[in-house]
């Protein structure tokens, strides 16, 4: 039974009939199976020209848009398969959440090439070892030649735009690249930038004459592929198919963590991170841990993928791996909790800093020191978050985890198995939460109090304390730190009239 099997183009593999190719290990061997003089190929000239418009981001629709079977698909997310051309388009994601993204797919066919079925006679074959050390399990016995392009439409949103709506309107402006007959109609003006962009993408319909007149510089967008067991029971080959649902978790993990590294890009771009650059860094730690552990997942697929195919090892040896990363601190609700409550944090510091909007923040240590040195003249008020440098329990369990992974196989046990840290047990105690809200409403109570004298200074910074977490007022004078734990005094009540009886 042949087998078809489609491969948009890569740069390291450029196919042709009678070519080897390892479907277990998704590679091809370069050389040709059936002597080049045998090889008379059924050639036909075959134009064909279509345009997809491709809203959604994810793996599964940019297989769908590469015609990416789910085998091969499993062999790109394990990295065995080194994608270039146009099917770059499976590594492009979105670096941010607010990135409003449309797609262009432009695929054209100029001829098809096929093996008579005689040149695959077993006296033909031009290196009989093949079938006896097993080194490839298909040829490739047809090609379809062409050219495939997508054109990607990327636009940062803004806080106060709907991304649907942004990605709504870049998919009319793609319909409305001149020449382009795509059903669906809406008015939209058009700016400048659009048009050219527009005007730019334009240059698609010169593609087809820079294949040349008879396809001489088309590229191989399509191949089928005949398993070499037909011609020789001894050839090796495909002893199993990965199950479509395993293929389809291994999946999940890899958009979860591209979900994550763009909510962790976002969140590095908030304004308020720059004004307490601690969170900033836990936010990098993190992201980077992430990719740490994604790169060492995939170098366990890469090597277990091969096994599964070749009957060297068992499926559940893939399954036990998603099981156990989601037994593991890695585990994605975990991860995406540590990043939401973060956010949180975020949102409340900002909520803060604005409600202190005369209050100069300053980001280090050393910009602490010379702004109280410069105003040792004055009373210096300082609010402090005491709390954001502390080291997490989360974090730390992270980096064990990591490190325990990295002398072990992902299917072995380790020390760090079965620990339980919560995510937001540090931060967002009530507790803790309580007591920033009550010292921040005493510090912007009393600088509004004092707004008018020039003797006194507000200002606030990020400075670790472990005797009062959270939050507290400082109060220096002359240069010199008076107390870590200021109680500004309380405004008097306004005085209640009664009723005086004179007698």
């Amino acid at each position: 039974m042949v087998r078809d099997f489609h491969l948009a183009r890569s740069s390291s593999t450029f196919f042709k009939s009678g070519m080897w190719f390892n479907l277990v290990k998704s590679a091809s061997l370069g050389e040709t199976l059936i002597p080049k003089y045998l090889i008379y190929s059924d050639e036909r000239i075959q134009h064909n020209t279509e345009f997809v418009v491709i809203a959604s981001d994810s793996v599964e629709d940019k297989a769908w848009a590469l015609d990416v079977d789910a085998s091969l698909k499993a062999s790109f997310i394990g990295g065995l398969v080194e994608v270039g051309g146009s099917a770059k388009y499976l590594k492009d994601t979105k670096a941010s959440k607010k990135q409003a993204r449309v797609t262009l797919k432009y695929i054209t066919t100029m001829k098809f090439m096929q093996l008579f079925m005689s040149h695959l006679g077993r006296g033909n074959v031009k290196h009989p070892y093949v079938f006896e050390k097993g080194i490839a399990t298909h040829v490739v016995t047809a090609v379809l030649y062409g050219a495939q392009a997508f054109f990607v439409f990327d636009r940062e949103v803004s806080e106060s735009e709907d991304q649907q709506n942004i990605e709504g309107n870049l998919q009319v402006m793609i319909k409305k690249i001149p020449k382009l007959s795509i059903e669906g109609q809406a008015n939209l003006k058009l700016t400048d930038t659009d048009r050219a962009t527009v005007d730019k993408l334009s240059l698609y319909t010169t593609l087809p004459d820079l294949l040349g007149e008879k396809g001489e510089n088309a590229v191989p967008v399509r191949v089928w592929l005949l398993p070499l067991e037909i011609l020789d029971s001894s050839a090796a080959r495909i002893v199993r198919q990965i199950s479509v649902r395993l293929i389809n978790e291994t999946q999940s993990v890899l958009e979860d963590f591209n979900e994550i590294e763009m909510q962790c890009n976002d969140i590095t771009k908030r304004k308020v991170i720059s004004c307490f650059p601690e969170i900033g860094r836990k936010v990098k730690s993190f992201k980077d841990m992430c990719l740490e552990y994604k790169s060492v997942f995939q170098r366990s697929l890469s090597s277990i993928l091969p096994l599964i195919r070749g009957g060297g090892t068992e499926e559940c040896v893939l399954a036990n791996i998603l099981t156990k990363k989601e037994q593991s601190s890695f585990n994605s609700n975990k991860l995406k909790e540590w990043l939401d409550c973060k956010e949180q944090e975020i949102n409340l510091l900002q909520v803060y800093t604005d409600m202190m909007e005369d209050t100069k923040i300053l980001t280090s240590k050393s910009e602490l020191q010379s702004e109280i040195f410069k105003n040792r003249d004055k009373n210096v008020v300082c609010f402090a978050f005491t709390s954001l440098g502390e080291e997490e329990p989360y974090l730390s369990c992270l980096r064990s985890h990591l490190k325990a992974i990295s002398t072990a196989k992902l299917t072995e046990p380790t020390e760090e198995d079965g620990k339980d840290v919560e995510p937001c047990e540090f931060y967002f105690s009530d507790t803790m939460s309580e007591k920033i809200k009550e010292q921040a409403i005493l510090f912007i109570d009393f600088a509004k109090a004092n707004k008018e004298n020039k003797k006194t200074h507000f200002i606030s910074a990020s400075i670790p304390n472990d005797e009062h977490k959270g939050a507290s007022i400082y109060l220096y004078k002359v240069g010199i730190k008076k107390s870590d734990h200021f109680e500004p005094p309380s405004k008097p009540e306004r005085p209640n009239y009664v009723d005086i009886y004179l007698k």
